[in-house]
Formats: structure tokens, sequence, C-alpha cells
């Protein structure tokens, strides 16, 4: 049996990767070409294109980079036809994965979503075609399974992977003879969200002499692009150790996104900021109907870790958030408590490999219905 995936960044990776590994562990046989990262080529999918050549973030970027994204529509598109896939398993990055999903349709080659896209939050018009052109989306945020049944969808939600992935993480100090409290810098995994974040992370950690700052760095950049845009400031970068960074961490300043999410599962304080550029920020403003931006607070409908967002994301706003996380008792054992009540929403372990089984009850039923 053979599966085309795709994911377009390094959260799509890091699922689809266990998505993978699960499929593995039932079917021994089963091949993936796919569009992903290092992790799902650690699975044994063939890469066809790496998320780094992928991520475009924001309104303004999507438009500047509209001759690639369209260029690897159309090789995409052949690609599939070539390799004549059982069914595309399709992971979030909606803007292309939907485009996609609309051209397997017309061919009746099944679509498999897995990790919704963000539908909840803007483009609500997109239900449409995702209920016209996907034959099976599980999600993985609890409020998403209602939000779908209220626009007439069916969707499987099976838990959070990441409960997994961090469970069976085996944590190593990274720096195991650091005295000083350990604060973990993570701007992002695109190239414009730590151009945009990184600086301002900086320059809150030069108010904190006597505490250890250290950025989360990912496989896509080396270490001299970080300390380009850090400057001055004598800050590690350490690549592929996050979950032991956040572990050893005393507290965590984290761009939205999964990280977030994982930075809560881990039980690191956290705080939360974002900055984009100023077109694509005040689009999104206009579009996005969500009251809050990081998962923590969505996924408990209300504020667990602070958040602070374009103009507030600022050296002063980050020096004075930190300073509360690190030293007020009484605020980190709220997190606590708010955390406790956070994992038990997400569902519980082996949300991967309910994942797993689903897609695969489901080819069973698309092969009988073929053969009738």
């Amino acid at each position: 049996m053979k599966f085309y995936i795709i994911a377009g960044e390094a959260s799509g990776d890091l699922h689809a990767s266990n998505l993978m590994r699960e499929l593995n562990s039932i079917n021994k046989k089963l091949e993936f070409r796919c569009w992903g990262g290092n992790l799902m080529a650690q699975q044994g999918g063939v890469m066809v294109k790496h998320y780094s050549e992928l991520a475009f973030m924001g309104f303004l970027e999507v438009v500047l980079n509209l001759r690639t994204i369209l260029r690897n529509l159309a090789f995409c598109k052949k690609d599939i036809l070539e390799y004549k896939p059982d069914a595309v398993i399709l992971i979030d990055y909606p803007g292309f994965n939907l485009k996609i999903a609309e051209f397997l349709h017309l061919r009746k080659i099944p679509v498999i979503y897995y990790i919704s896209p963000q539908v909840w939050a803007w483009k609500q018009s997109r239900m449409k075609t995702i209920r016209k052109v996907v034959d099976k989306m599980m999600v993985i945020l609890p409020f998403e399974k209602e939000f779908y049944a209220q626009h007439g969808m069916e969707v499987e939600f099976h838990g959070h992977p990441l409960l997994d992935v961090l469970e069976q993480s085996n944590f190593k100090p990274v720096f195991p003879d650091e005295q000083r409290p350990v604060v973990a810098l993570l701007p992002g995994s695109r190239k414009q969200e730590i151009q945009k974040n990184l600086p301002a992370m900086v320059q809150a950690a030069g108010n904190f002499p006597d505490v250890r700052f250290v950025i989360a760095g990912v496989g896509s950049y080396n270490e001299d692009f970080y300390h380009k845009i850090a400057g001055h400031a004598n800050i590690p970068v350490v690549t592929g150790r996050t979950y032991d960074l956040l572990k050893q961490a005393k507290a965590a300043i984290v761009t939205s996104g999964t990280a977030t999410l994982e930075t809560a599962i881990i039980g690191t304080p956290e705080m939360v900021c974002y900055k984009g550029g100023t077109v694509s920020y005040y689009i999104a403003k206009k579009l996005i109907k969500v009251k809050y931006i990081s998962l923590v607070n969505l996924i408990m409908d209300r504020v667990i870790v602070k958040e602070l967002i374009q103009n507030e994301m600022s050296a002063a706003n980050l020096t004075r958030e930190l300073d509360l996380l690190l030293n007020e008792k009484i605020i980190k054992q709220q997190l606590e408590k708010d955390y406790s009540d956070l994992l038990l929403k997400l569902g519980g372990k082996g949300a991967s490999k309910r994942a797993a089984n689903s897609v695969l009850q489901f080819m069973k039923t698309k092969t009988f219905s073929q053969a009738d």
C-alpha cells in the first residue's frame, strides 16, 4: 500500500512522522512518498521537498512568493499522478493542501486529512470545500470535533499526539553543570518568524545578568543565522534538543504555534509572543476570529499563559512578564494546576496509534468499495 504525505512545516513533520511510525508498526509493507522534513525521512519516507522550501508566513509573503507556490503545486500534482498512491494524507498546511485535495477529489484519489486546518480561527468558508473533497478528517484539538459537527461534518478526535512524543522523550539536561536558572527562547520555525521575534527576546535577556538564556534552534538554519539576528548578545543556540532545553528551563518565551502547547505539556512556565509583518498582521486582525493566539489558551478557553502580540511584544513587556514567571511563586503554582487540567483535555496517550489504526481501517473500506 502506497501513501503520499504532505506536511509544510516543522510541526507537521513531527506529527506525520509519528503517524508513519505507527503505520509501519502495524503494516511493514507500506510505502511513503513525502513533502516534509527529516523526521518523516527517518520513518522511511522518500522525500520530494523539504518544508524549509515551503513555509511562507503571512499574507504579503505569500503574494511575494506566489510564483514559487504555484510552481510547487503544479509539480506536486504531477508527482502524485506519477506515483499513483492508494491515498494521500494531508497534514495541516491548508493553503497548499486544500488545493491538492480538490485536485485529488476530481481524480477519485482518497484524501485523508490529519490535523485540521484552523478553519475555526479564520476562513470558515473553507468548510464547504473540506466537506466536499476530504474523505476522512482526523483532528487533534478537542474543541474541533464539536466545531465540525456544527458545520455538518463528522470527524474523529483520537487525542493529541504530542502527549506520546513527550512521554517517550528521555530528557537530558542541555547544561548539566549550569547553576544559574535557564530560560529558553523559542523564536519560531520559519525564517520570517525568527527575524521578527528574536530581537526583542534577546534585548529582554540583557536585563537578566544572572540567568542563562538559550535559543532553541531548528535544523533548517545554522547557528550563524541566529547569531546575526541576536547581534552581540552571547546567547548559545541549541539545535535538535528543544524538549531537553524546555525540561531544564525555569521559564520560556515562546513564539505562537505548536511550541506553546509542547512547552505546557512539558510543564515549563511560559509566556507567548508573536510579531509579524505590519501588513500581514493588520489583515490577519481583520480576518481571524479567535480570542487567543496560543493553543494553550484556546484549548482551555481562558487565559492560562500571558500573550504579547505585535506592538505589545516589546523588550520591556517581555522583561516584566519573565520576572513574574521566575520569581512569583503563586503564578507558578497556578500554572501547574492549569497545565494539569490541560493534559486531561488532550485525550490521553496513544493518539498516533489510534489514528494509524483508523487510517488502515478506512483503507480497507476503500479497497472493498473499489473492488465492488
